[in-house]
């Protein structure tokens, strides 16, 4: 947007509600990531601090754990948020209702009258 407030290209402004939508979405992507990254931390660096095991050993275990959450944790936040960004796409809001009257269900073919039992 320039300073005169207008749009160019492909920029639109977007509303509250889709904002607040986007927001609600990152932080649920963030939050769940971080949820799962801990479970994964937990289960492959857990048994490191749960039995006494020598120092290389217990070192492996944590710095395996780290990663694996760390993989996870950008995994699921990606993820999260490219199906949220598929799921808002322009290409597949369906048209307005008052565009459908009439028209078939997407999938169906239209049927003639039914006939009684």
């Amino acid at each position: 947007m320039g300073s005169s407030g207008r749009t160019t290209g492909r920029a639109q402004r977007r509303s509250q509600a889709e904002r607040d939508a986007i927001t609600v979405e990152i932080g649920y992507a963030l939050c769940s990531a971080a949820f799962a990254a801990a479970l994964a931390f937990g289960a492959v660096a857990g048994p490191a601090f749960a039995f006494h095991l020598s120092g290389s050993t217990r070192h492996a275990l944590v710095v395996s754990g780290a990663v694996v959450a760390a993989v996870l944790f950008v995994v699921r936040v990606v993820s999260v948020l490219l199906r949220f960004g598929r799921a808002t796409s322009p290409t597949r809001t369906p048209a307005p209702l008052h565009e459908r009257v009439g028209q078939p269900r997407a999938g169906r073919t239209p049927r003639g009258p039914r006939r009684p039992c």
